[in-house]
Order: C-alpha cells, then sequence, then structure tokens
C-alpha cells in the first residue's frame, strides 16, 4: 500500500534560511572504513526470494496465515516473493542461519518482535518492512541472514555478509516532534542489549559506543549503524527502524565475536539470535520510558553510552570572502535531537550533520539556549 511521503530521520535536511558552516573534527577516534560502504554485492538484481513467517503465540501464527493466504506481501522492483509457514520451511537450514526457535525462546516483550519474518537472503530488510507496513503488525521484525541492497543514509549501499545481524521492525508514534529522536532509543537498546549478553554470560564488556547521529563503534571501528524513516498516514507516524549489526563478521571493519577473540574469549561466540531478542527485550522497556516520560529520562544513560561529551569541535562558518573558525564543545543534545554546543565565548549553537559524513557538518546556527 502506497504512503504518502517518506523522510529519513538521519537529519540529512538542513532548513534552507540556516547558514552552511563545515565543522571538522579535533582527534577524537582513529579514522577507519566504516561498515557501510557504497558496494553492491554480486547477488545484485532481480530474484526470487523467501520469506518464512511466524509468531511467538497462536493469534500471532494466526496472523501469518492470514498473510500467507491474502498474498499481500510485496517487495520492490518485481522480485518474486514466496511465502512460507515456518512449519512449511522445508529446505535444510544452515547452522550459521538465524535460529528462530531460539529467539523466540528468548524473546519476553508483549509486543516488539513477536511477529518475524525470517528470510535467508532479501534485497533488504527495510525495504520489506516499508513497502508492507500497512499489511504487518506493529512491531513485526525482518530479518536477514544476507541482504544484497541494504541501505544506509544518504542512499548509501550497506555491505551486508554472512554473519551481520541485518533486521528491521515497524512502530507507529504519534507526536511528530519526538520522531527524529527514536533513532537514539533504538542506538541505545543495542548497546544496552550487548551489555546484557555479556552480564549473563560472563564476559568481559564489550564497549559498544554511540556516535552520533546513528552509528555504533568498537574501539574505534565502525561495527553498526541505524537507519530509521517515517510515514504520516491517519494521523500516525509509521516508522520503519533498520540496523545493521557485526556479530560474527569481521569485515569489511571488525564485528563483536573478533574483539571476545582479542581478549582470548574462546568459549562463548555472540549469536544473532540472542542479541536481537536481548535488543526488543530492552527496547520496549526504553520505548515505555521514553514515550511516557521524555527522552531526558534517558539522557544520562545515552551520553555514558555515546562518543562526544566534551568533545573540541573546530567550526569553520563559511561567508562570502573569507572562512571564519571558531572552536565548540560538545554538551549533548537539543530538545529536537541536534548537537548542543558552547563556544569559548559562552555562546550556545546548534549543530547539524551533512547527512552522510563523518567528519563534515553544515548548518550551524548560533543562538542562545535556554
Amino acid at each position: 500500500m502506497p504512503f504518502a511521503s517518506t523522510s529519513s530521520l538521519g537529519f540529512s535536511t538542513i532548513r534552507s534560511s540556516l547558514k552552511k558552516a563545515i565543522f571538522s573534527k579535533k582527534a577524537t577516534c582513529s579514522p577507519s572504513l566504516p561498515a557501510a560502504v557504497a558496494s553492491v554485492s554480486a547477488m545484485d538484481g532481480n530474484s526470487n526470494c523467501t520469506l518464512v513467517l511466524c509468531g511467538k503465540s497462536p493469534a500471532e501464527n494466526e496472523i501469518a496465515i492470514a498473510l500467507k493466504s491474502s498474498n499481500a506481501l510485496k517487495l520492490p522492483e518485481s522480485t518474486e516473493l514466496s511465502i512460507l509457514l515456518q512449519s512449511e520451511f522445508e529446505k535444510p537450514v544452515k547452522d550459521d542461519a538465524f535460529g528462530v526457535d531460539s529467539f523466540m525462546s528468548l524473546l519476553s516483550t508483549s509486543r516488539f518482535g513477536r511477529f518475524l519474518l525470517w528470510s535467508p537472503r532479501l534485497p533488504s530488510t527495510h525495504d520489506v518492512v516499508s513497502n508492507n507496513f500497512c499489511e504487518l503488525p506493529v512491531g513485526a521484525v525482518c530479518v536477514a541472514d544476507v541482504q544484497y541492497k541494504g541501505r544506509g543514509r544518504s542512499k548509501n549501499v550497506w555491505e551486508s555478509p554472512e554473519g551481520c545481524l541485518l533486521f528491521s521492525f515497524t512502530l507507529q508514534m504519534e507526536d511528530g516532534h519526538i520522531v527524529p529522536l527514536i533513532q537514539y532509543v533504538v542506538s541505545l537498546a543495542v548497546t544496552e542489549a550487548i551489555k546484557d549478553v555479556c552480564d549473563k554470560n560472563g564476559l568481559p564488556y564489550v564497549d559498544v559506543k554511540i556516535k552520533w547521529p546513528n552509528d555504533l563503534y568498537l574501539n574505534g571501528l565502525k561495527v553498526g549503524g541505524i537507519l530509521c524513516t517515517s510515514t504520516y498516514k491517519s494521523k500516525q507516524f509509521n516508522v520503519s527502524a533498520g540496523v545493521g549489526l557485526n556479530v560474527d563478521n569481521e569485515k569489511p571493519t571488525t564485528c563483536l565475536n573478533a574483539f571476545l577473540r582479542e581478549l582470548s574469549v574462546t568459549t562463548y561466540r555472540f549469536r544473532r539470535e540472542d542479541v536481537l531478542a536481548t535488543f526488543f527485550n530492552k527496547f520496549e522497556m526504553l520505548y515505555e520510558v521514553f514515550i511516557n516520560q521524555g527522552f531526558q529520562s534517558l539522557e544520562e544513560l545515552y551520553y555514558r553510552t555515546w562518543l562526544h561529551s566534551g568533545q573540541r569541535v573546530i567550526v569553520q562558518e563559511k561567508t562570502e570572502d573569507q572562512v571564519v573558525e571558531n572552536v565548540v564543545t560538545i554538551q549533548g543534545l537539543t530538545s529536537s535531537g541536534y548537537l548542543l554546543a558552547i563556544g569559548d565565548d559562552n555562546q550556545m549553537c546548534e549543530l547539524h550533520p551533512d547527512g552522510n559524513s563523518f567528519d563534515f557538518f553544515k548548518g550551524l546556527v548560533r543562538r542562545k539556549m535556554d
């Protein structure tokens, strides 16, 4: 079912009235290859994909049966889609395939993740949920072992090899002012899930950090990213949230299990289904706090997890004839989700990214903040 409009929540669109500026960071973490790269897998192209549907309860399994019977689920670009119930999937499942039963047994949510769409290979999990949003229950999740047209910010392609946790899920929100903040809640839920898996298994702390606005870093290397898109329909914002997390794939950067091996931990490996179930268990709790109490209730936890508190940034503001440099210090987030910074002149300002750059920004608003 078509939507009226779609917009990225990565803050890549800047108000036309803002002055243009360029920011370059002083040293924070060492430069590295990003996990999202502009390349397409050799598996690109239209092909037949299988989508397996299942639910945690009989009610959700009834939804799966109805969706299969109606043949309502579609993929873009004329990709042929075969819909199966989990009980009908007879192909041999590889040892490293996503463990649907294991995921469901670990899931303890009342809403999120309870309806699962799994595929060995898809163009994009995000395309599945965003193109079929109105057909799916809110909280439904699509997981793929491999995707060959994964999306990052600003139309970059997300490289999606085997071993990467690749999923997208649905949620609905009424307040458009807080919709852009949902990517921060998703990012926080990922880092909290990793901590929880470590605690439950007696592992050393795997310190995954959030790089604003929507990247995940480990030891200076990118290990994951978040992409949230929204549409507005019938006084609701339909949000499709996508996550890519390097769990057992060392390329193109590093992964969680590679970090464990560096710590000489050989008795445990992160499994995608464990991380995903723990993610939803954490996300559902954080989301309730976010909706009922606002993001401010999560800010302290978020700031302990991100990379930027106290970071010094050189601001190069371009005018017609010259470039004026100023130094600002990042303080946190504004109420709208942009970076809040203070200059050496004690002037508060708001920083916006340029859409996909790791080291350059534009669109500085210099104004006093309450």
